[in-house]
């Protein structure tokens, strides 16, 4: 696994952590993010709101699309379900 290259803020309960434990504990978190950071799973987590169209979209290839635009259209919003 080659880690990308991002700036990660690490916090932990233990006061200091030996420079071996601080880098695998690094190593998972990458691992994390590789697997969640997907276009597949930001499409499953957000849904498009189209106010010129009065319709919400939660299909992932038409997600992918307006995600993609270089710019979004007016009263076109990105939200998350959460």
């Amino acid at each position: 696994m080659s880690p990308q290259n991002r700036d990660l803020l690490v916090l932990t309960k233990k006061e200091s952590m030996n420079p071996g434990e601080l880098e695998h504990q690094v190593e998972l978190l990458v691992d994390l993010l590789y697997h969640v950071e997907n276009m597949d799973t930001f499409c499953t987590a957000n849904e498009v709101i189209d106010l010129n169209r009065c319709k919400i979209v939660q299909k992932h290839r038409h997600i992918q699309q307006v995600v993609r635009e270089r710019k979004l259209k007016p009263f076109v919003f990105i939200s998350n379900k959460n």
